[in-house]
């Protein structure tokens, strides 16, 4: 289900592209701002694994000084038939995980030093056949073309605005002067909803990771029971120093998004994955 509405998102994100890409920029225009796109996220997508554990300073563990993580995540690899991830810890109180790498023949899971104290066992192999359900779905790769489609969508709405205030903006004709507003006006909507289709499918991909992972740990309740811990020491523990960019790596979201910040969370609502985890036993 959630495989099928990541497509058919994925859709709706392309035809709103060619669409607003024909309308604003015509071919050309369309071009230039998605092979500008696709060019920073490539280098994003293929680097992302360097970039983001530097960023937090992660540091890999050999199988001497973690084996009970490297057992684990050896175990969940080898029954998701993908090759082992590394394995990275990062120094933080905060408790968090995430995934990354640009395939499953390069992917790393990476675990804070807070979620270590706070799960037990059980609760731990949920989160980590989580993340390794991210690595075998590629998501990865799903989240950095959804990323070049918006961010396409979103240059050619800045290519109207910038048109309007240092182009054909000068023009002395009232009807034309309208057009350039009225086409300003619909492509800030066109990014706006961009975004927000962009932020369905990472919340999907979630649910996804979700319930492959309880397929994978054998036991949806291990996840639940982490995502409950984790939702309320998350909030007491944030992760400060956490960059919005990568939010949508973390196996719950490290920011504080509350209010109406939660309307525009990478993440779906904790409440909602536990409860259909929960109700992945009772379908038994």
């Amino acid at each position: 289900m959630n495989q099928a509405k990541t497509f058919l998102l994925m859709v709706v994100l392309t035809i709103l592209f060619v669409f607003v890409g024909s309308l604003i920029g015509g071919k050309e225009g369309a071009y230039i701002a998605f092979a500008i796109a696709l060019l920073m996220n490539l280098l994003s997508y293929w680097f992302s694994d360097r970039i983001v554990l530097a960023m937090y300073g992660a540091r890999e563990v050999s199988a001497n000084e973690a084996p009970e993580l490297h057992f684990i995540v050896q175990k969940l690899a080898q029954k998701a038939q993908i090759p082992t991830p590394r394995l990275y810890i990062i120094d933080n109180d905060s408790p968090n995980a995430f995934a990354t790498g640009r395939n499953p023949s390069n992917g790393v899971v990476a675990v804070t030093t807070g979620i270590l104290k706070l799960l037990n066992r059980e609760e731990l192999e949920g989160v980590l056949a989580h993340e390794i359900s991210h690595i075998k779905h590629r998501d990865i790769l799903v989240q950095t073309i959804a990323a070049t489609l918006a961010g396409a969508i979103t240059m050619l709405a800045n290519f109207a605005r910038f048109s309007l205030f240092f182009g054909r903006a000068n023009s002395d004709e009232e009807e034309s002067g309208g057009n350039i507003l009225s086409l300003v006006i619909f492509s800030m909507l066109a990014a706006f909803a961009a975004m927000l289709i962009q932020l369905a499918i990472s919340r999907s991909r979630e649910y996804l990771a979700d319930d492959g992972g309880a397929r994978l740990s054998g036991n949806p309740l291990y996840l639940a029971s982490a995502l409950r811990k984790l939702a309320t020491w998350v909030r007491r523990i944030p992760m400060t120093d956490a960059n919005p960019s990568t939010a949508p790596m973390f196996i719950v979201n490290p920011l504080k998004g509350e209010g109406i910040l939660a309307l525009f969370s990478t993440h779906p609502p904790i409440e909602e994955r536990i409860r259909r985890l929960e109700a992945m036993v009772y379908r038994r």
